[in-house]
């Protein structure tokens, strides 16, 4: 199996994609997608750069080295950087992360959204660098929580149609946004009125 930096590379030339490869770049993400349309205005084509991290998980994690993990979680859980999830947020809102299971072969997609509103768990590990010892932020994620899917192909047409759709869902969508894996989002405090909204209003303003 090639590795996941190389099979996305060899996508975006199959597809005439126009890519800058900033694997090596330690403070990039890994790919930016030049001028992607990501919607019309007055008849005219709006492009955005895109900015992708992209990960593997290679094998299964030794779950007596990470107590977090319990053994039947542990199939849907991905162990990343904290640092490369905070590089995604500084992309925001036109960057994620793509993650591919190497041991069903399916792709994962985090969103910014996704990152930054789900459920998650952080750890620090400890690294050695010659004689010190430093501690390098990990972040616990779950699969479920992410959108799945079969293909390459399959998952650039899902983050195309979100982009295309980002207005409603970064500025018009009043309810919590999403549904995630093990967590009940109920409805707390009393109904709140107009006579409410014009207070705040008058009190704030």
């Amino acid at each position: 199996m090639i590795s996941f930096e190389l099979e996305v590379k060899d996508y975006f030339r199959l597809k005439s994609i126009h890519f800058v490869d900033n694997s090596s770049e330690y403070k990039l993400l890994d790919f930016t997608i030049k001028n992607l349309i990501c919607e019309t205005v007055n008849g005219k084509d709006i492009s955005k750069n895109i900015y992708l991290e992209v990960k593997e998980k290679r094998q299964k994690y030794n779950t007596d080295n990470w107590g977090l993990i319990d053994s039947k979680d542990e199939p849907f859980t991905f162990i990343v950087d904290e640092l490369s999830c905070r590089k995604v947020l500084a992309y925001a809102p036109f960057s994620g992360l793509l993650v591919r299971n190497n041991l069903n072969r399916d792709y994962f997609w985090f969103s910014v959204l996704d990152l930054f509103l789900m459920p998650k768990r952080r750890a620090n590990r400890q690294m050695k660098r010659k004689t010190d010892i430093f501690l390098k932020g990990k972040i616990l994620l779950d699969f479920r929580n992410a959108k799945q899917f079969s293909s390459l192909i399959q998952v650039f047409s899902h983050i195309h149609d979100s982009l295309v759709n980002r207005a409603h869902l970064y500025t018009e969508l009043n309810e919590c946004y999403g549904s995630y894996f093990g967590e009940n989002i109920p409805i707390q405090g009393i109904i709140r009125n107009s006579d409410h909204w014009d207070t705040d209003v008058n009190e704030t303003r």
